[in-house]
């Protein structure tokens, strides 16, 4: 089962190899505008912090008491995006995973509701170390609807709108590595140069009446973001291994209550993150002849954006709204040359 190291989630597979290491972190970001201009990477400000469940069970309602897992604060219309490290220890290799990730059980990539299992058809998982992240929801080719948080119950999350219910909420994340013998003619491909990488750490009372507001994912701006077809077979990947984790979201507000930790600050308007000259990124990751971009999903793209479905339920805007100018942006060409991360 996953660890939580550093406000990380690691997986490790030990069968497969024994030093074989995958994490993700969760980026607290820029909400980009939610317009229909489609917009390049924002910065990750930081990790959000991330907690067990079975620390603080007295504090939260009985329903994600139950799920267990992992609970991190974030306030409402703030923005996240999904950071991934592999490693494969001393092979000098990226250890490959295949990732499903969920919002309120609606898969990301595919739009379709949480299933058991790697489908193909359409294909409703990533593959990393070729993904290195993920902001959103995949709505059409090379183009991803941000995370954006909202209430629980407010109509806004992608899972209300698709479901009409407000069961779940969170995150669902499902990570499964290769085979022992996939892995193995990987190695033998790519001999060991005898030079030891460092570490991806190192790079980088009755709870039933407790009445907390529980998030929910709803879909924000345009940004330009591919998700890469699968280049290896489906019977490459071994899903007896699969380790799964549900990620519960607490509102900012509520975080002290749950944790007796001080509130997260609030994520930053887009006119403090141009202040601030913090960069915008382009990332051309993927040779596009070999890897083209996979469709997204027209379920996805039907669900309503935050700020329209926001307008239609309050009949107010959502704050910091506007289109910004984008005056600099750092291309990244590989995810080893640059990163995204900026505290």
């Amino acid at each position: 089962m996953p660890t939580l190291e550093y406000d990380r989630l690691v997986f490790r597979f030990p069968e497969i190899e024994p030093e074989a290491q995958f994490a993700i972190d969760f980026q607290r970001t820029l909400r980009v505008p939610d317009t229909e201009q489609t917009y390049p990477l924002p910065a990750g400000l930081g990790n959000f912090p991330v907690r067990h469940v079975e620390d603080h069970m007295r504090n939260l309602p009985a329903k994600t008491a139950e799920r267990g897992g992992v609970i991190l604060p974030m306030w409402q219309a703030e923005a996240m995006w999904l950071n991934f490290s592999n490693y494969g220890g001393l092979t000098g290799l990226d250890f490959p995973v295949a990732i499903k990730v969920a919002a309120g059980k609606i898969n990301a990539v595919s739009g379709d509701a949480w299933r058991t299992g790697l489908h193909r058809d359409p294909q409703d998982y990533m593959v990393s170390p070729l993904q290195p992240w993920l902001d959103g929801f995949a709505i059409e080719k090379g183009v991803i609807r941000q995370f954006v948080a909202m209430p629980l119950g407010d109509g806004c999350s992608v899972e209300e709108q698709v479901t009409g219910e407000a069961e779940w909420g969170g995150m669902q994340i499902a990570v499964t590595p290769v085979k022992r013998e996939v892995w193995d003619r990987l190695r033998k491909e790519h001999a060991n140069r005898g030079v030891r990488r460092r570490s991806f750490l190192e790079d980088c009372g009755d709870r039933t009446g407790i009445s907390l507001s529980m998030m929910g994912m709803a879909t924000g701006g345009r940004m330009k973001q591919a998700i890469y077809p699968d280049r290896y077979g489906i019977a490459d990947w071994d899903e007896s291994q699969t380790q799964r984790v549900f990620v519960s979201l607490v509102h900012g507000k509520d975080w002290t209550k749950v944790t007796g930790e001080p509130a997260t600050r609030h994520p930053p308007s887009p006119k403090k993150y141009a202040e601030a000259k913090i960069p915008w990124f382009d990332y051309y990751g993927a040779d596009t002849k070999d890897c083209a971009a996979l469709l997204g999903s027209e379920k996805l793209e039907g669900v309503k954006s935050v700020a329209n479905k926001f307008k239609e339920t309050t009949g107010s805007d959502l704050a910091s709204a506007d289109d910004v100018v984008i005056e600099e942006r750092i291309v990244l060409h590989t995810k080893r040359e640059g990163f995204r991360e900026v505290k």
